[in-house]
């Protein structure tokens, strides 16, 4: 039998439960060969239990710890593993399309990239809605009077739109971003950049990477016949609660933030910063404080209501995070 060229590590994103339909998505629609390490980083018992199960029947390789990991702590004990050519780091949350690591494979051996991205998409409805189809990250100098200032520049293509309105338009190309929803990598990158930046808690990861691999003279490119897509919920079941809860908690953010700005140097992109901490709990709201809101209100404006909300959230966030850290 001939030995894989390829490992998929599978970690943890912001939930638990959506963890059967994303591994049965892998083996019902990936025939290339590869390997599986699956890291389980603190997922309740009946998900525990299920993995144990497939990992006998399937024969991959599970990594189980008994507290919650951040994402780069996750792939790296997945990485740590890994003895194949290439690597491809997937999310728990990801259901993917057939054919999926044919093309990304195909793309990286005619390419010779070091990594590669595929079309992602987002939403409950599968492959319909583009998150990601390439994008853009780098470092410039900004220069007024005297004045030189580091920035960053960040964009993502095709953001939200319909692939079915663009389709047209996706073409394989390099490209300067891709995210860890899913990602294929060359292994040997990591000789030059290190392992992934376990200071990165929540945030700021996937452009890190990007920024490093370009760094060391890295290429990257965009495979658009490649297909994912991110589900995001809901629904949410209970035990998803606490680690979603660390996951986009505002201490994880406010550090990762911190430790990326400070690594490349971009204290001084103040507009970029400002940005940033505005979005904290973001995702966290999203999810379940806007919906609380418009039930409470009646789909009603009601902004005494909603700082109330706020307040009494970002109290929980901070329980949740006293209760369920584990500094790295």
């Amino acid at each position: 039998m001939t030995k894989p060229e390829v490992t998929l590590v599978v970690s943890p994103h912001e939930r638990f439960s959506y963890t059967r339909q994303s591994l049965e998505s892998i083996y019902e629609h990936t025939s290339y060969p590869f390997s599986l390490i699956y890291v389980d980083g603190g997922s309740p018992p009946h998900v525990k239990h299920y993995l144990e199960r497939q990992a006998q029947e399937k024969g991959f390789e599970l990594i189980r710890t008994d507290y919650y990991l951040c994402s780069n702590q996750a792939r790296n004990l997945g990485l740590h593993q890994v003895k194949t050519e290439y690597v491809v780091f997937i999310d728990n949350d990801i259901d993917v399309a057939p054919g999926w690591l044919e093309k990304l494979m195909r793309c990286a051996q005619q390419t010779e990239a070091t990594v590669v991205s595929p079309l992602t998409c987002i939403s409950n409805n599968l492959h319909e809605t583009i998150h990601l189809a390439g994008g853009e990250a780098w470092i410039y100098l900004q220069v007024k009077g005297d004045k030189i200032k580091r920035k960053l520049h960040e964009k993502l293509h095709f953001l939200n739109c319909p692939i079915a309105e663009v389709q047209t338009q996706l073409k394989q190309q390099q490209s300067k971003l891709a995210h860890f929803h899913c990602m294929l990598v060359r292994t040997s990158i990591f000789d030059q950049t290190g392992f992934l930046d376990e200071g990165l808690l929540s945030t700021r990861e996937d452009i890190d990477f990007c920024l490093s691999v370009a760094q060391v003279g890295g290429t990257i490119y965009f495979e658009p016949t490649a297909v994912v897509t991110y589900v995001p919920g809901p629904p949410f079941e209970l035990s998803d609660i606490p680690y979603f809860m660390l996951r986009w908690s505002d201490a994880w953010e406010v550090s990762s933030l911190e430790h990326f700005t400070a690594k490349w140097n971009l204290k001084q992109d103040q507009g970029y910063i400002t940005r940033l901490y505005k979005g904290l709990g973001e995702r966290r709201h999203q999810v379940f404080l806007q919906p609380l809101l418009q039930n409470l209100s009646l789909g009603q404006c009601n902004p005494w209501l909603e700082q109330m909300l706020l307040s009494a959230e970002r109290q929980l966030n901070r329980y949740f995070t006293h209760c369920y850290y584990n500094p790295i």
